[in-house]
Formats: C-alpha cells, sequence, structure tokens
C-alpha cells in the first residue's frame, strides 16, 4: 500500500467495480463491490490483475505484458471470478505515467446482456406475430371480397331487367350496401399493409381537375338526396396535369367528404385546393374540407386520427364505420410527405386541412413560373375599392398599391366580422385572397387560416387569424 498512502477513495460504496494496480500488475486496492462480484472474500490486495483479465493481462520475467489501450475509451472485457468462471464487463483502465499506478473501472454487464438477449427474442416474436396476423387479414378481407363482389354483380344484372319500382330501389339499396362493405374491406387491407411497412405509393402522371370531378361525381348525389350544397374551387395556380398516386388521393379525398356528409344534416360542405409552395420539380398541394356538421369537442380531437376510435360509442352506433379512415388518411398523407390537421368545434362544423408534395409535368413548368402573372376575376378588383392606377400593380404581392389595398380590404373584412355580416366578409376574404397571390408561403398558410375560420363563423378564430396576418405583414 505505499503507493497508496497520498490517495483518498471515497468510493468504496460505489457500484462500480474498482481495481488498483502497480506496473507490476499487483493489485494494492479493490472497493466492496469489486469483491462482491469476483467471489473474494477477503481483500485482492497482492493478487495478479492477470488473475482478473487472463485475457487481456500476462505476467513473464519480463514483468507485466498487455496490449490494453490504456485511456479513458471503454472496452468490453471478460472477468474471471476466484473459481474461474467469467462474465462480461464494459472497463476502462487509467494510466498515471508519473508513478507507474493503473486504475481500472469495470460494470458487469451480464443482466444487461441477458435482457438484450431477451428483448431481441421479443423483437422477433411481435415481428412474427404482425406477420402472421398481416397475412391472416390479406387472406380474410380477399375472401370476403369474392362474395361481396358476386351479390354486387347479381344486383346489377338484375337491375338491367324490367323490374317494378319497389324492385329497384331495394337492389340500389343492396347495391350501396355492397359499396359499403368494399369500403370496409379496402380500409382493413390498407391498414394492415400500412403497419406492416408494405404499403408503397404508385406515383403517375394524371389530369388533376379531372380527378377532382371524378371525385365530385361520387359524392353529389348523396349530398343533394341530404339537402347538403357543395362547392368545390381550385386555384389557378395548380398545375393541369401532376405525378402523384391517384388513386390514394382520391381516397383521402373520398374518406373526408364522405365523414362530411354523413356528419353534416344542414348547410353545405366545400373542397378548396391552392398550390402552396414550390421546391425544383416537386408542388404542396393544400386541401381544405369543410362543413358544417355536428363538430367535435376540442378534447376529443386528439382520437380523431387513432386507430379503431371514435370520438365516443355513439357516434359508431348512430353513424358507423370502423375508426380506421381517418388513421388511413394520415398514414398516406405522411407518405406523400404532408400532413393532415383538423380544426372543429362541437355544434360548429369542421375542417380538414392536409397537404401533399406531387411532381410536376415538365411542360407545365415553365407556364408555373407565370403563376403570379394569373389574372384575377375582375369583379373582385372592381370592389377593392382601387384608387385608380393600373391594377397590374395592385395584383403584385409586395408592391406599394398592393400592400395599400391589403391592409384597406383586411380593416373591411374586420369591421364585417364585427358587424355579424359573414356572408360580405367572405367576399372581402376572396378579395383578399386574390390580393396575397404569390406571397412567401407563411402569409399564404396564415391567409387560408383565416378563410377557413370566416366559413365556420369562428369569430375568435378570426380574430386570432387576423392579427397573426397582420403581423406578418
Amino acid at each position: 500500500m505505499e503507493h497508496m498512502e497520498n490517495f483518498v477513495f471515497p468510493i468504496e460504496d460505489a457500484l462500480e467495480m474498482i481495481l488498483v494496480f502497480d506496473h507490476t500488475g499487483e493489485i494494492t486496492y479493490a472497493n466492496g463491490a469489486a469483491l462482491k462480484k469476483l467471489e473474494y472474500e477477503n481483500n485482492l490486495q497482492g493478487r495478479n490483475i492477470s488473475e482478473v483479465f487472463p485475457n487481456m493481462f500476462k505476467v513473464s520475467h519480463e514483468g507485466l505484458q498487455t496490449d490494453y489501450p490504456f485511456g479513458s475509451e471503454v472496452h468490453s472485457l471478460s472477468a474471471y471470478r476466484k473459481n474461474m468462471t467469467c462474465f462480461p464487463v464494459e472497463a476502462r483502465i487509467v494510466e498515471n505515467p508519473d508513478s507507474q499506478i493503473y486504475i481500472c473501472m469495470a460494470n458487469d454487464i451480464l443482466e444487461k446482456e441477458y435482457l438484450s438477449r431477451e428483448v431481441e427474442q421479443v423483437r422477433q416474436e411481435a415481428q412474427q406475430a404482425l406477420k402472421v396476423k398481416s397475412e391472416f387479414v390479406a387472406n380474410v378481407t380477399h375472401e370476403l371480397r369474392t362474395p361481396v363482389n358476386g351479390i354486387l354483380g347479381h344486383v346489377r344484372e338484375l337491375q338491367d331487367a324490367d323490374l317494378q319500382e319497389q324492385a329497384v330501389k331495394v337492389l340500389q339499396i343492396i347495391e350501396r350496401c355492397c359499396g359499403d362493405m368494399n369500403k370496409i374491406i379496402n380500409n382493413i387491407l390498407d391498414f394492415s399493409k400500412l403497419e406492416a411497412g408494405k404499403f408503397t405509393l404508385e406515383p403517375r402522371k394524371f389530369h388533376f381537375r379531372n380527378m377532382l370531378d371524378y371525385v365530385k361525381s361520387q359524392h353529389i348525389n348523396r349530398m343533394t338526396e341530404k339537402g347538403l350544397d357543395f362547392f368545390m374551387t381550385v386555384s389557378p395556380q395548380v398545375p393541369e396535369h401532376i405525378i402523384g398516386d391517384e388513386l390514394r388521393i382520391v381516397q383521402i379525398l373520398n374518406n373526408l367528404l364522405s365523414n362530411a356528409q354523413k356528419f353534416t344534416s344542414l348547410g353545405k360542405i366545400t373542397l378548396e385546393v391552392v398550390k402552396t409552395a414550390r421546391v425544383n420539380d416537386k408542388v404542396e398541394l393544400f386541401f381544405i374540407v369543410t362543413d358544417t356538421g355536428i363538430g367535435i369537442d376540442k378534447a376529443d380531437k386528439d382520437k380523431l386520427f387513432q386507430s379503431f376510435s371514435q370520438v365516443d360509442a355513439s357516434i359508431s352506433r348512430k353513424y358507423g364505420g370502423t375508426g380506421l379512415g381517418l388513421n388511413i388518411c394520415k398514414q398516406l398523407v405522411e407518405l406523400m410527405g404532408g400532413n393532415i390537421e383538423v380544426e372543429s368545434e362541437k355544434n360548429r362544423g369542421s375542417s380538414f386541412s392536409f397537404s401533399i408534395w406531387v411532381g410536376q409535368c415538365e411542360e407545365e413548368e415553365n407556364s408555373s413560373s407565370q403563376d403570379n402573372d394569373v389574372k384575377a376575376p375582375s369583379y373582385l378588383f372592381a370592389s377593392a375599392d382601387l384608387d385608380g392606377g393600373e391594377s397590374g400593380d395592385v395584383k403584385t404581392y409586395g408592391s406599394p398599391k398592393n400592400m395599400e389595398n391589403l391592409k384597406r380590404n383586411l380593416s373591411k373584412l374586420i369591421l364585417c366580422v364585427e358587424m355579424d355580416n359573414w356572408e360580405k366578409a367572405e367576399m372581402f376574404m376572396e378579395i383578399v385572397k386574390q390580393l396575397t397571390q404569390g406571397a412567401p408561403q407563411d402569409v399564404g398558410r396564415k391567409v387560408l387560416r383565416l378563410k377557413m375560420a370566416i366559413q365556420k363563423a369562428n369569430y375568435d378564430k378570426v380574430i386570432a387569424e387576423y392579427n397573426g396576418l397582420n403581423d406578418l405583414l
């Protein structure tokens, strides 16, 4: 212990094993953890470090020999107990060149390695269970499709025959039920693929507005039957042709519009599409689906995008559904590089908005550079109180005339809101929207949020978004 006289060890009770040895390998100090782990009843003093780490240290007539890289770096070693059984440790051995004293600090990782193996085994078992579940779901859904499509085919054959009016109505109900059943089957299959990580997008070129017309045709009859108004607007900056997964974009819109129709008994449903950004050959499209339906409590909004979740059990009983649709929409939107959000209040309607990134066709890239020159409807600027001069300068975002008219129309808009004249507020909102064509993305997003709040006649939200837009301007 002559080398240890000037050392103080406040680490006797440390959980880490501490061993001190000299240049010959003789151990001069071992703390309680080292004695316990190495199973020495008495002190380890006088023994050699090569007895503890025989694979790393050797003793010969030339002294202690080792290839161990002394320093603060941690290495994996095997430590031997008194009975010559071993266990894995993570150790670091530091050297004091002046006194030729070495300090070894080691942690027993036997339990850690055991638990790691257990975790890996559990992980593999979980993966296998998920695989079995996915295969089972895929097989079951494919099996279900066969009888459903069989029923659907026979119903359509019967509809072509001469039948009484009552029979035709029954067949139409059966056809609609089969269609709903197929939607549920497809949702379960898509969810299974997404959960298993086997879902892939299939982007291709398609005509964007024709796709929207197809979506509209699928919902307009049911909305008309319920007496609902349906409005669809597409910004002129949205390309005619885009490159994306048309089937999945249709699926997202169908789900959101079906929910809007399902939960709305009076009023209107709107679908709006705008282009919000462009990076190289990619453009960001922003979709807003707004309804005047039953709405959602703020406390329940987090449940919307969870698997197999409804806001409450009565929703499922009254309106039906598996609780998978919005979760699938969320995952599809994220696969397309975007995100989906909802703004809603109980009995005040809901606004679902989502963004996706799609490819822009080469033949449209040149025309897209003229996006800011798209002419707005003349009636908008006729009502914008332009102060004379060239209206072209007014349409150029950021110009003095543009900013002057933008602030003036925003003031008129907020005055209409204060007077509870929401119809006129929507008119001024349309002017503001046209005056901010070509604005930076953060301004464009604020304008969209303000428009959504006005459509829902949400006073508090309008004031908040109006103040936020003013700050940006």
